[in-house]
């Protein structure tokens, strides 16, 4: 039977929202190249290549980064059949799906579309979470797909990492002011590292508000689905509490991933929520409670 998991209109609305204005900020962003003296052919190309390819390869990427292996039914019939059956219930294609050898216990989609999606989990999360956690943290990923925010998310990404690398790497390699440099091409070499400081900025608050969202919609989703929000509630507080007992270098290798991963590869709780792609534990657990209540009193 399906589960009707319903548009959730807040989320939509919020992912149009930041996609107008990330729209917008790059469309600057590209004005302030080409007043720079940066070839208009040569934006567009540079543009359409890097977005071609994060667009239909991030999920790839995203696996080989993480180490992620792709698995077979016969490799691992339980996790598929509860995919599987996740899957129906959600009116979804059946993802891929791929386990991580890390003792780091997350999980994580990609794919820039449902019939393209991937589900993975580490060795670490199914050693810790019992058969209707780990359902549930499935259920979570399984949203993601159904609302399409992990393409809107991968998308939106795209500038904010070229910007960040301009930032990032401007004194190397364009740093030097003296050494042959007339005054206009001084100036236009700050004008590309402003830009690429505030086009980084805006992003980066921009697309974490909208991560931290989607993590509600996604246990909203889980809840619909498994119909059991205190698994899921169970299961977050288990890998939180793993974290602290995970090697930092393990941590520091998943860290540029945190905005895929169910809980972010962080040591410790004292991050300030505004800087995070995730709201804090307490508010899931919190706002999981209310699903629960409301559950029961329909009954």
């Amino acid at each position: 039977m399906r589960r009707q998991l319903g548009s959730d209109a807040g989320l939509t609305a919020r992912m149009f929202l930041t996609m107008f204005l990330l729209a917008a900020l790059y469309l600057f962003f590209l004005a302030v190249l080409w007043q720079a003296g940066v070839s208009y052919t040569g934006i567009i190309i540079f543009v359409a290549i890097m977005l071609g390819v994060q667009y239909y390869f991030s999920d790839r990427m995203v696996l080989w980064s993480m180490g992620a292996k792709e698995v077979s039914p016969r490799e691992a019939p339980e996790l598929h059949a509860l995919v599987e059956r996740l899957a129906a219930l959600a009116d979804l294609p059946k993802p891929r799906v791929a386990v991580v050898p890390t003792p780091m216990p997350n999980a994580f989609a990609t794919g820039r579309n449902p019939a393209n999606a991937v589900v993975a989990v580490t060795t670490g999360l199914m050693e810790r979470l019992t058969p209707s956690e780990l359902e549930a943290v499935l259920g979570h990923e399984l949203t993601h797909v159904k609302n399409r925010d992990m393409t809107v998310l991968t998308l939106a990404s795209f500038f904010a990492t070229v910007a960040s690398f301009i930032v990032q790497n401007f004194f190397y390699w364009g740093g030097t002011f003296g050494g042959g440099r007339d005054r206009d091409e001084r100036n236009n070499i700050m004008l590309v590292y402003l830009a690429s400081l505030v086009v980084w900025l805006v992003s980066y608050f921009l697309i974490r508000a909208l991560s931290r969202y989607r993590e509600f919609a996604a246990d909203r989703g889980s809840a619909i689905l498994t119909g059991s929000p205190g698994q899921l509630a169970s299961a977050l507080v288990k890998i939180s509490g793993s974290m602290a007992r995970i090697p930092t270098r393990d941590l520091r290798q998943a860290e540029a991933f945190n905005a895929f991963f169910i809980i972010p590869a962080l040591n410790g709780n004292s991050i300030m929520e505004l800087f995070s792609t995730h709201p804090s534990l307490e508010r899931r657990l919190a706002y999981l409670r209310r699903l629960e209540q409301e559950m029961e009193e329909r009954r």
